[in-house]
């Protein structure tokens, strides 16, 4: 008759762990992480300003996340950053704690009044080193109302090139609205460089190839200095098979530019706008404030730096 298995028993090496395990990789990964990150001091600063649009036409996919989180890991390990908040929403100035009510100074000023970045730009209370020009509810005209103007998807990026040139600015993010209207084409022209955030399921893959398209129009009209240059998974579900193939997929088309680290789905991560904070604030030591913290890293250092 086969007996019980006591607790000794479940000190034997028959009984060990499998370290092969969703749950088990994930451990290891995430003391992998800590490690890595704590022998990691102040990120170095580029050897000029970097200007990111945060876009992807499909909503949903982390793009406010991934701008306010990769902002605020940068501004924590001691560089200069600017956030610009280009969504109506004002989701990026909510989780930044960022005061914008209707009528306060923002992008839509700077947009249709050509007020200067200095005059609508505020201090993150909670980061330092991070600025936030925010988005009001004003700013939901603000498509028709550029309509008629001079220049009209210039306008961002005159704002920016005054503000880079007067100030040490390391890194500036735009994060855009899920669509591709005057306010999305204003932050590809006004940018150098472009991060696309990837959510892991089967539908963000359906409009990447549109996205890329409206890339290289603004590339051929508009910006020919506008570059892919870093991809980032999100909402990775280290357990499925699904996550895996797109992530297979996404690397095998973008190779090098695909970031290693992967953001992965996550409570707090989720939760922490609801606190006004970022994840670096709300949680600094879970999984996902590590992880938004190692793609900062690898951002700055696939990149020419200062020499000291």
């Amino acid at each position: 008759m086969e007996q019980t298995p006591t607790a000794a028993d479940f000190a034997r090496p028959d009984f060990e762990e499998d370290a092969s395990t969703p749950l088990a990789t994930q451990a290891r990964d995430h003391v992998d992480l800590v490690e890595r990150l704590s022998t990691v001091g102040d990120f170095g600063p580029p050897a000029s300003s970097r200007v990111f649009v945060v876009a992807n036409q499909k909503g949903g996919v982390g793009k406010t996340t991934t701008s306010v989180n990769i902002a605020a890991a940068m501004a924590l390990r001691g560089l200069s950053v600017l956030l610009i908040d280009l969504d109506p929403q004002g989701n990026a100035s909510t989780a930044t704690n960022i005061e914008h009510g209707s009528g306060t100074p923002g992008t839509y000023e700077v947009l249709l009044d050509g007020m200067s970045i200095d005059d609508a730009v505020q201090k993150a209370p909670d980061i330092p080193n991070l600025s936030v020009v925010p988005a009001t509810i004003d700013l939901a005209g603000a498509e028709i109302e550029l309509v008629s103007l001079v220049s009209r998807e210039q306008r961002l990026r005159q704002a920016i090139d005054d503000y880079v040139d007067s100030h040490d600015v390391d890194y500036v993010f735009i994060d855009c609205p899920p669509s591709l209207g005057l306010l999305t084409v204003n932050a590809m022209a006004a940018a150098r460089e472009v991060l696309i955030p990837i959510q892991c399921e089967y539908y963000a893959l359906e409009g990447l190839s549109q996205l890329l398209r409206n890339i290289e129009l603004v590339q051929r009209h508009l910006n020919p200095d506008l570059d892919v240059t870093t991809v980032l998974l999100t909402m990775h579900d280290a357990r499925t098979n699904l996550s895996a193939s797109v992530a297979a997929e996404v690397r095998q088309h973008f190779g090098e530019r695909v970031l290693q680290t992967a953001i992965p789905r996550s409570v707090k991560i989720s939760e922490a706008p609801g606190y006004q904070q970022t994840i670096l604030t709300y949680d600094p030591t879970s999984t996902g404030a590590l992880s938004y913290l190692e793609a900062a890293r690898e951002m700055t250092t696939h990149y020419p730096q200062k020499e000291q």
